[in-house]
């Protein structure tokens, strides 16, 4: 094997794992997807022990784009030339590369390695966009795609060592999911610091540097603005408007093209609004959530005038690490946060801070009981004392909620 570097320690991630393993020895490209730093990598180190556990000889070659050893690695050829080079006629080949989009036009590279009869071919990325275009075209139906989110909040607790209580449900509101804070304390200066690294490494090296963006203050006044309106409608107009008020003046088509920068980088989420019968998807209007909370609170903070949008940009990641696909849901003026849909069937859910009084019943419950088929409706809050079900609406504290099974 050549200079792997996993020797540290990791905490398996099983989920992950467990829907990576069935593809092993297959002749798929198995590729992992997801905004950096949340784990892919220690995936990879996972599946290269469970690959030498079965094949003791299998000879395993690492690369890891953000390694300084491997930026000779510029373009397919050269990741050709190295593969060759490492590849073995004995033994079982095993190729893993990390951040392969940093190479360019690695879809060729990998059509190579397809036509070879002893080599598993496995890649991680940090762009949405790298599975489209070409490499759909020269790969299709060739590939499986993982893709891999923050900690859940039972992978959180397991991470950290943490029991399941109201104190470490407010670790992880107010840090996220992050998987390398378990090597941090768990301390506001240091985490928020170590996250602000982590923001501006993502902006700088998989926003600005690939699409060449020279004016980098209207990008982070946008992430700005994104971070205090988590949960809002918003427009390329009302957007506009806001960085003009900034004396920074950009057209609406610029802030699309960076919101779509944004979104490749797994920084955010776009999610579109449907009326409640699902019959019409609206266009224009849409909301926006972190893939990681915490990065968020590390940019605005993380106080009670902003928790609302924490608790719906919690709940928007858990149900997409459990595979739902999200819309918002309205009819007239109201409105559900969350529509998820999975194998044909769908889930509502409505996120609130507090159900105190008569009135807040009636908004959060009476919206989802517009709603008029079987499928379960959820109103998730932080009381520790819940209402349990409300004409057949359950209601659940949000670390229930977290702490259940994909099922509900």
């Amino acid at each position: 094997m050549n200079k792997n570097r996993h020797i540290k320690p990791f905490t398996e991630r099983t989920g992950y794992f467990e829907r990576l393993k069935p593809f092993i020895n297959k002749k798929l490209i198995k590729a992992v997807t997801g905004q950096r730093r949340v784990g892919k990598s220690f995936l990879m180190f996972q599946l290269i022990d469970e690959i030498k556990n079965q094949t003791p000889d299998a000879n395993i070659i690492y690369i890891n784009k953000e390694n300084f050893e491997f930026d000779n690695i510029e373009n397919y050829k050269d990741l050709i030339h190295y593969v060759n080079d490492k590849y073995s006629q004995e033994k079982p080949n095993y190729l893993f590369v990390d951040e392969i989009q940093d190479i360019n036009q690695f879809e060729k590279a990998l059509r190579h390695f397809l036509t070879e009869e002893n080599i598993d071919i496995y890649c991680t990325g940090s762009n949405a966009n790298m599975l489209s275009g070409e490499l759909a075209t020269y790969l299709s139906g060739r590939y499986i795609e993982i893709k891999v989110y923050s900690l859940t909040y039972l992978e959180f607790l397991k991470f950290h060592k943490l029991k399941n209580t109201k104190h470490s449900l407010n670790k992880y509101l107010n840090f996220g999911g992050l998987p390398y804070l378990k090597n941090l304390p768990l301390k506001e200066d240091i985490v928020f610091e170590y996250l602000r690294n982590i923001f501006t490494t993502i902006i700088y090296k998989d926003v600005i540097a690939r699409h060449k963006i020279r004016n980098t203050n209207i990008l982070e006044n946008l992430v700005r603005f994104l971070a205090n309106n988590v949960g809002n409608i918003i427009s390329a107009k009302k957007i506009s408007d806001y960085l003009k008020s900034q004396n920074l003046k950009v057209s609406a088509q610029i802030i699309l093209n960076y919101l779509e920068h944004l979104q490749s980088a797994f920084l955010i989420y776009k999610v579109k609004r449907t009326d409640i019968t699902g019959k019409k998807v609206f266009e224009i209007h849409e909301k926006y959530y972190f893939e990681d909370w915490g990065l968020k609170n590390s940019l605005v903070g993380y106080t009670k005038f902003n928790i609302n949008q924490v608790l719906e940009n919690v709940v928007y990641i858990h149900l997409k690490a459990a595979g739902y696909e999200i819309m918002v849901g309205q009819t007239g003026d109201k409105e559900i946060d969350f529509i998820g849909e999975r194998d044909g069937a769908k889930l509502y859910v409505q996120v609130a801070y507090l159900i105190p009084d008569e009135k807040v019943i009636a908004r959060e419950f009476g919206n989802l009981l517009l709603v008029k088929d079987n499928f379960p409706k959820i109103v998730v809050s932080l009381d520790e004392y819940t209402i349990k079900n409300y004409q057949g609406i359950l209601h659940l504290n949000l670390r229930d909620f977290l702490s259940r099974t994909a099922d509900y």
